[in-house]
């Protein structure tokens, strides 16, 4: 007797389901010279000024020269101008003041030039190459505040975010204060790091008893 067909065993390969591999977390972006720098300011007021006079100054200068060219006088003032300085020796009072007028106005746009501005805002680390983050040195005085203020004993705290440097003055009303000064160092420490800045501050404190009253 022949078995029927059916019942033969037919086995079918199961399909393979392969999972993709999980894409590597973003690297921090670490620089040698600990980030990307400052920010620098667009500085529209100075250049908006410069822009100005140089418009209303090539202006005349332009109007004059059309002037002179169309066989006109010159303008009386650059005619006093030019015969002034015709007549007043170098070590003029006038002279000098004009010229370290001038020496002041190219030394301010130098520095404008050289330096990024937006001292408010300090640089953060980011986890991306092509982003660029900052915090405001106002709210990050605020976060050290809110964290001081956490630790027993104290009353009052005011933190000063400079450049390189925190300096946080707090007042404690009970407890050791060198207690509380090493409170402050681990507490603080850590709310540093925390913030994530690209260059963390150096915390530098004065811990007082209250003044007394009357």
């Amino acid at each position: 007797m022949s078995e029927p067909r059916g019942s033969e065993n037919s086995t079918q390969p199961l399909p393979v389901i392969e999972k993709e591999p999980e894409p590597p977390p973003p690297a921090v972006a670490e620089h040698a010279d600990g980030g990307g720098g400052r920010f620098w300011s667009a500085r529209r007021v100075p250049a908006g000024i410069v822009a100005l006079l140089l418009l209303i100054g090539a202006g005349a200068f332009l109007y004059d020269v059309a002037a002179v060219r169309a066989h006109r006088p010159a303008m009386r003032w650059r005619r006093e101008l030019a015969g002034q300085l015709a007549v007043r020796p170098l070590d003029d009072t006038w002279v000098l003041v004009g010229a370290g007028v001038a020496m002041a106005l190219g030394v301010w746009l130098i520095v404008l030039a050289a330096t990024p501005g937006l001292r408010a805002l300090l640089p953060m680390r980011s986890p991306h190459s092509d982003v660029r983050a900052g915090l405001r040195r106002d709210a990050a005085a605020l976060v050290l505040r809110d964290r001081a203020m956490e630790i027993a004993g104290v009353r009052a705290v005011r933190v000063r975010m400079r450049r390189r440097r925190a300096h946080i003055r707090a007042v404690s009303h009970f407890r050791d204060l060198d207690e509380v000064r090493a409170d402050l160092d681990v507490t603080l420490g850590d709310a540093i790091k925390g913030l994530g800045l690209t260059r963390p501050h150096t915390l530098s404190w004065h811990v007082a008893r209250p003044g007394r009253k009357g």
